[in-house]
């Protein structure tokens, strides 16, 4: 399973053979990797290394170290949890910049906008509907309730996402829009125009999608993400 460490590159060879054979399947969730022991002497390096290289795996968060009596290092499940957790771990401490996260939701919802007015069906349309009723009676009734209108606005990309099908989406944008809030919260402005603006454009998104225009979609949702983004930069100029 496992060959003698390259020694130009003993550290980085140790963690790439372990990760390769762990995302290959050779070694299942809940399995173990053979004992300390076995694997400094396959890989012909010391266990100091080699408890370096296992740190490494367990931050990626492929494997598990248990101590004591029948512990080791554990296979972990590769699913979907530790990459959103990190994903939300870099959204949430902000270290995404508003311009690179302006960047990725323009295209990337423009993107899955477009598919999902190709790929939308009438049950699709029907939940789209539900949640714009929920976002019309927040926009009626005013500035006060801009909070409870942004958070529908998100359900509804992220329903479009899963209207567009492709799971990869789904998760990115379901993660981004789960953690999203802590730049609003500091960079997003209220204001009666601006509801009447975004109203506007969930409502013009949802109409595209239903006549199953995929141009005119993505527009509608790239210029609605961009006039948020363009908010939040004003914003940010005047805090300095």
């Amino acid at each position: 399973m496992f060959r003698k460490a390259r020694q130009n590159r003993i550290f980085q060879d140790v963690v790439s053979q372990i990760q390769s054979v762990i995302l290959d399947g050779k070694l299942k969730p809940g399995q173990k990797l053979p004992s300390e022991r076995e694997l400094g002497e396959t890989f012909g390096i010391s266990r100091g290394t080699l408890r370096e290289a296992l740190r490494v795996l367990e931050q990626k968060g492929l494997i598990k170290i248990r101590l004591g009596v029948g512990g080791g290092a554990i296979i972990r499940d590769t699913g979907a949890e530790q990459i959103s957790d990190n994903l939300a771990i870099l959204i949430r401490n902000q270290k995404v910049s508003l311009q690179h996260l302006a960047e990725f939701r323009e295209d990337v919802e423009g993107s899955v906008t477009g598919l999902a007015a190709k790929k939308s069906t009438k049950k699709d349309i029907e939940r789209l509907r539900e949640l714009l009723d929920q976002a019309r009676k927040y926009h009626d009734q005013g500035i006060a309730e801009w909070e409870q209108f942004v958070r529908v606005d998100e359900q509804m990309h992220t329903e479009v996402a899963k209207i567009a099908g492709n799971p990869l989406y789904t998760f990115i944008l379901q993660t981004v829009h789960d953690n999203i809030f802590l730049y609003y919260e500091r960079f997003l402005t209220a204001s009666e125009a601006e509801l009447k603006e975004n109203y506007a454009d969930l409502r013009r998104m949802v109409k595209a999608i239903e006549n199953h225009d995929p141009e005119e979609a993505r527009r509608i949702a790239r210029n609605h993400v961009r006039r948020f983004n363009r908010h939040m930069r004003k914003k940010a100029r005047s805090l300095g």
